[in-house]
C-alpha cells in the first residue's frame, strides 16, 4: 500500500488488533504502539527519500526467551522457549537496484550488493553477513531477490540473551519471503535460514532454538533430533493466571568478544560425543558417559564431561517442564527451572568467563535475585550465558519489591518485565 494509506490506517486504528497481539498490549498502550509504527514509516521515508505515494509495508520479528534447554539445541536435543513482546519493527519496500539497504535506528546504514552471495570474511560478526546469508538462501531456492530498502526500530535489548541477532534474521527472512517469495516459506523454514546465516555467514556456531522461537511465536517445545525437520509443539503458558511475571535482568556485562567462550560449549560436547564415534550427544546414551568416565575424562577433559552430563539432564527437563505446564503443575515447573539454573552454573559452566575472578556479573545477578525471591519463584542464567542477562519467574505480589531490590543492587533500569508474545515473525496487514 502507499505510505499515505499506511499512515492513515495506523492513525485510524486499523492495525490495532495486530499491534496488540505483537506487543501483548493493554488498550492504554496502543497510542504508543501506533506512534512507534508511524516512527518506523517516517524513518523509512526520510532515510530513503520516499514520497507519500510510494509503497511500503510493516514487518515485525520478536526476541525470544529460553525457558529450558540451555545449550541443548546444537546437540540435537530439546528446548522450551518463547517469543517475547520486544521486537524488531521495520518499514520496507523492494527496490530494483540489486542491493539491500538496511538501517536500524541508532546504527550505521548497512548496504549489501546481491551480485555476490558468498560468505565474506570481512563481514563476519556483522549485520551485513546476516543480510547476505538470508538473501543467499532465498536466491538458492529459486527466487529472484532484486533488493529492498528497510528502516528498523528495535527494543530487543542488545546483549540481553533475548537474541536480537535471531530477531534480525527472522525480520529479514519475513521481508524477503513477503517481497520476493510469495510468502511461500513457513516459519520453520525461515528459522532454518536464520541458523545458516548465523553459522555460515556471521560465524557463530549457534543452534536453532533462537531462530525457531522468534519465527514461530508463543511458547514452544522443540525437539531437534532431526534438525532438518524439528518437531515443534505449542505450549500454553499464562504466567499472570499463575500469579507470576517473567523478568529479564541485565547483569551489566557485555557479550562482546565472547564468541570463543560460546564456541567452546558445542566443541566440548561434540568432543565427548566423538569419543563414542558420534557427532552429537543426542546420539549417545547418558549411561555410556558414566560407564566410560575414566577414559572419557582423559580423552575430552573434565569440563567436557560435565557439559555432556548437563546436556542429558537439561534435555530431560524440557520434557518434564512441558508436561508440568500442560498439567498446571506450576510449582513443579518452578522447581525444574531452579534445577536447570543450578546445572548451568555448576556443570555447563556458562555463568562466568573462564578464569574470571574480579568480574562475575551474571553470578552476582543470580545471587541477588535468589536472595530477593526468598525461596519463592525461580531464577537461572538466560540464553548463551557468560554475560548479559538472567531470567526470573517472580510472584506478582512481590514484583515491585523484587524489581526495586534488583535495580538498587545492580543498576537502575536493569529489570525488565516481559510477556510471552503469541505471534512470531509477521507482516502487518490492515
Amino acid at each position: 500500500m502507499t505510505i499515505s494509506t499506511l499512515l492513515q490506517s495506523l492513525h485510524a486504528g486499523q492495525f490495532d488488533a495486530q499491534l496488540t497481539r505483537l506487543g501483548c498490549l493493554a488498550p492504554r498502550d496502543l497510542p504508543a504502539a501506533r506512534r512507534r509504527a508511524a516512527e518506523a514509516v517516517a524513518g523509512f521515508q526520510q532515510t530513503f527519500g520516499k514520497t507519500d505515494s510510494d509503497s511500503a509495508e510493516l514487518f515485525s520479528a520478536p526476541g525470544r526467551t529460553e525457558i529450558c534447554g540451555n545449550h541443548t539445541d546444537h546437540q540435537h536435543g530439546r528446548v522450551l522457549a518463547a517469543a517475547v513482546n520486544l521486537d524488531f519493527l521495520a518499514c520496507a519496500a523492494p527496490n530494483s537496484d540489486g542491493v539491500i539497504r538496511f538501517l536500524s535506528k541508532g546504527w550505521p546504514m548497512t548496504v549489501v550488493d546481491l551480485k555476490d552471495l558468498e560468505p565474506q570474511e570481512e563481514e563476519r560478526e556483522t549485520t551485513a553477513s546476516l543480510i547476505r546469508g538470508m538473501a543467499a538462501q532465498a536466491a538458492a531456492k529459486g527466487y529472484a531477490v532484486s533488493g529492498f530498502d528497510a528502516y528498523a526500530l528495535s527494543d530487543v535489548l542488545p546483549g540481553s540473551g533475548l537474541s536480537s541477532s535471531a530477531a534480525c534474521e527472522i525480520l529479514l527472512g519475513v521481508i524477503l519471503n513477503h517481497l520476493f517469495c510469495g510468502d511461500s516459506f513457513h516459519a520453520v523454514a525461515i528459522a532454518q535460514m536464520g541458523q545458516v546465516a548465523e553459522n555460515v555467514y556471521f560465524g557463530k556456531p549457534s543452534g536453532l532454538m533462537d531462530q525457531m522461537a522468534s519465527s514461530v511465536g508463543g511458547a514452544v517445545a522443540i525437539d531437534f533430533a532431526d534438525p532438518k525437520h524439528p518437531q515443534v509443539q505449542p505450549v500454553q503458558v499464562d504466567l499472570a493466571a499463575q500469579g507470576y511475571a517473567l523478568c529479564i535482568i541485565d547483569s551489566g556485562a557485555s557479550h562482546a568478544d565472547l564468541t570463543a567462550e560460546y564456541a567452546s560449549i558445542p566443541s566440548e560436547m561434540k568432543a565427548a560425543a566423538a569419543f563414542f564415534g558420534k557427532e552429537h550427544l543426542q546420539q549417545v546414551r547418558e549411561e555410556q558417559i558414566l560407564e566410560n568416565l575414566p577414559a572419557l575424562r582423559k580423552a575430552a577433559g573434565d569440563r567436557a564431561v560435565l557439559r555432556a552430563l548437563h546436556f542429558f539432564a537439561d534435555d530431560r527437563r524440557v520434557a518434564q517442564e512441558t508436561e508440568a505446564l500442560k498439567e498446571g503443575r506450576f510449582e513443579d515447573f518452578l522447581t525444574l527451572v531452579r534445577e536447570s539454573g543450578f546445572s548451568s552454573w555448576t556443570m555447563l559452566q556458562n555463568v562466568a568467563v573462564t578464569g574470571a575472578v574480579a568480574q562475575q556479573e551474571v553470578a552476582v545477578a543470580l545471587a541477588v535475585a535468589q536472595r530477593l525471591l526468598k525461596g519463592r519463584g525461580a531464577c537461572r542464567v538466560h540464553g548463551g550465558g557468560f554475560a548479559g542477562t538472567i531470567q526470573a519467574f517472580v510472584p506478582l505480589d512481590m514484583l515491585a519489591e523484587f524489581c526495586a531490590g534488583v535495580e538498587k543492587a545492580l543498576q537502575p533500569g536493569c529489570c525488565h518485565v516481559l510477556s510471552i508474545r503469541p505471534v512470531g515473525g509477521a507482516v502487518l496487514y490492515v
